[in-house]
């Protein structure tokens, strides 16, 4: 998004998802707040596969 100050040649710019010009976004619209899973869970999840994956490499 690109702007000018009153009184000012000079353009300045910011990325459009800091303002309101995109409207609302789309991924938060849908999920409304609901999750699949839990975050502590996921990270249990990667550790786990993380300790797998270094079990199948030996």
């Amino acid at each position: 998004m690109f702007f000018r100050e009153p009184g000012r040649t000079q353009v300045r710019s910011l990325p459009a998802s800091w303002t309101d010009v995109e409207g609302p976004d789309a991924f938060l619209e849908l999920g409304a707040g609901r999750a699949h899973f839990r975050v502590g869970d996921l990270l249990h999840l990667a550790a786990l596969l993380e300790e797998l994956a270094g079990r199948a490499c030996k």
